[in-house]
């Protein structure tokens, strides 16, 4: 079942671009394009200004990038998903992203339909990683030796992984396993210390190549 009206703001600093996403985003009939920006400070004035559902947001953008959009709304804690829409694949981009506070990251090469439901996806809360973009980070993952051991994870911790993995948001994995947010904060900055990772993704992709998850279990 698609969900009901979803408000976006589109930032990319090509205007071609932005009239293609725009048309098929709004194909559907429940997303709404509310604005569109040309650089990441038009961005974050139209972001804050229209406080929309979610926001989409190229990286290499003038004046600030979507990194910069990305920190600046985190910082702001407005409840905006930001779904990252762009050409890039390398894994530092990535990696930046997701460490500022991006919901998903999609290659302008994916399939209109994938883009829609990833846009669908963010707006619930959910992890969105485009597949390419995935099996490019478990390779990096499983080519880098770790200077610290890793350290095993409590039977609780693993249920929060796999939870986390399938994109649940930390109150969906509190519900599921009748615990508090903040208990599920805790488990995360644990699982986090002991495999020595910064993001969600970073540990779901560190848990797979260690074998305590499956590849179907990752962030989808």
């Amino acid at each position: 079942m698609s969900p009901a009206n979803i408000r976006v703001v589109l930032a990319d600093d090509h205007a071609v671009v932005r009239k293609g996403i725009r048309e098929f985003l709004t194909e559907p009939g429940n997303i709404e394009v509310l604005a569109e920006a040309g650089d990441g400070e038009e961005a974050i004035r139209l972001i804050e200004q229209l406080q929309p559902d979610v926001a989409v947001i190229d990286i290499q953008m003038p004046k600030r990038s979507g990194i910069d959009v990305c920190r600046h709304i985190r910082a702001q804690h407005w409840p905006i998903g930001i779904l990252i829409l762009t050409a890039y694949d390398d894994a530092p981009y990535v990696l930046a992203v997701l460490q500022a506070g991006a919901n998903g990251y999609v290659l302008k090469t994916a399939d209109a339909d994938d883009i829609i439901q990833a846009v669908y996806d963010v707006q619930e809360g959910k992890s969105v990683l485009d597949p390419t973009i995935a099996r490019k980070l478990m390779t990096q993952l499983m080519g880098h030796t770790l200077d610290k051991p890793i350290e095993s994870l409590t039977p609780r911790e693993m249920d929060v992984l796999k939870l986390a993995a399938q994109g649940l948001t930390n109150k969906a994995i509190g519900a599921q396993l009748s615990v508090s947010d903040r208990t599920v904060q805790g488990h995360l900055a644990n699982i986090f210390s002991k495999l020595h990772v910064a993001t969600r993704t970073e540990a779901v992709m560190r848990a797979v190549t260690l074998g305590w998850l499956s590849p179907t279990d990752k962030i989808e």
